[in-house]
């Protein structure tokens, strides 16, 4: 089969669970999802490393349970009573730490949420003692929530990102390009969401397929020209 060249087509991330590669880094942390709507409290924190999968996990649940999703720094001008009337996902809180008026929206969303019977799902990277929020309620009362970690992945689950980032932008990878992407690139999701693009951009620059002898360049040199 030829090797396809890219295509300059919008990206489609996929998102639903048919598409959520289960692996030991991330097994515990869809374990907790599945066991929705049984969370303790009501609610649950995943925390782990950016492209680690905390989005596809927020956006499998609120699948499952028609909830909302919401970055948390959208929160500030947000209705935070219209949001509290279903499940709400409020992803990134660390993006909010020192922001007031975001900080005390998630205090009364997490409160209101609550008091109404819905659940709430919150993501971060690091745990959730490193948020860095500055109101002692809301830190208190994340802090006492159960949280899973998205750990960092290992080589088969790596292999299948890059696949499926790939596949993402209309491409469809050989093994031997997978195999030698995986024997030279940094060890995390966020390397390989980095590298598929710029491998994308190479392509499309080039007008040339993704090829071994292409992805050397662009490691080598970082750049699409390469």
């Amino acid at each position: 089969m030829a090797e396809q060249l890219g295509l300059d087509l919008p990206s489609r991330t996929a998102l639903g669970r048919d598409a959520f590669f289960v692996a030991p880094s991330n097994a515990m942390a869809l374990a907790l999802i599945d066991t929705w709507p049984a969370w303790a409290g009501g609610k649950l924190v995943l925390t782990g490393p950016v492209g680690a999968g905390k989005t596809h996990l927020a956006h499998v649940w609120a699948a499952v349970a028609g909830a909302t999703i919401v970055a948390a720094s959208d929160l500030g001008d947000a209705d935070i009573p219209r949001l509290a009337q279903g499940h709400i996902a409020v992803e990134d809180v660390p993006a909010i730490a020192g922001d007031s008026k975001a900080e005390t929206a998630l205090f009364h969303l997490h409160n209101l949420t609550l008091a109404e019977g819905h659940t709430l799902l919150l993501t971060g990277a690091p745990p959730v003692a490193r948020w860095g929020l500055h109101l002692p309620d809301l830190m208190s009362r994340l802090q006492g929530t159960t949280a899973a970690a998205v750990e960092p992945p290992d080589d088969a689950l790596l292999a299948a990102v890059l696949v499926k980032l790939l596949a993402d932008r209309q491409l469809t990878p050989k093994p031997a390009l997978i195999s030698y992407l995986l024997g030279r690139m940094d060890r995390s999701f966020a390397a390989a969401i980095d590298l598929v693009t710029r491998l994308d951009a190479a392509s499309l620059a080039r007008k040339k397929p993704i090829t071994v002898k292409l992805a050397a360049a662009v490691l080598d040199k970082g750049t699409p020209d390469a």
